[in-house]
């Protein structure tokens, strides 16, 4: 059986949004603890905002690993290094082009409304691949770091779809 199988896997890094939701959880729940003493609801919302701060905060902790095998390519994404859950699964036949972000080739593309779906680590210095997906009548803007492993497979199953740097 020639198989053709890659992996690659990149950890999203926080943003501004995810240490101020952070920070906010802990000051509410801090002053809720000392406002105690005056009030037991207070204590109770104290209560419910560690059990909140508990399950939130390793889902703020995002990896998204991708498995290409055979054409078809999934997307997990994995929270708190535990939970894993698949975003998406595409099959490269339904692929109308795969090309480095800010190609020429995608400038047709950047007219329409895709919906687009981000799975990047969302660096400054990362070179992202751009899938554009065709799903029935509705086409999807897909964001992903392969690694060349991957993207050797992918220029062996589908050579004619991707675009290299």
């Amino acid at each position: 059986m020639n198989e053709l199988y890659a992996e690659a896997g990149v950890k999203r890094k926080d943003t501004i949004g995810t240490y101020a939701l952070r920070f906010i959880l802990i000051f509410v729940a801090i002053l809720s603890f000392l406002l105690a003493s005056l009030n037991t609801i207070m204590l109770i919302i104290g209560t419910v905002l560690i059990v909140l701060i508990v399950f939130m905060f390793p889902r703020l902790n995002v990896e998204y690993e991708y498995v290409f095998c055979d054409g078809q390519l999934d997307f997990d994404k994995i929270m708190g290094n535990a939970k894993r859950k698949t975003a998406l699964k595409i099959d490269f036949e339904q692929v109308e082009i795969m090309a480095p972000h800010g190609s020429h080739e995608l400038d047709s593309y950047s007219q329409g409304n895709l919906a687009t779906k981000d799975f990047t680590s969302r660096g400054k210095d990362i070179k992202p691949y751009v899938i554009i997906y065709r799903n029935g009548e509705t086409k999807l803007r897909i964001l992903f770091e392969p690694n060349e492993k991957m993207l050797g497979c992918i220029k062996m199953k589908s050579p004619r779809k991707l675009v290299s740097y």
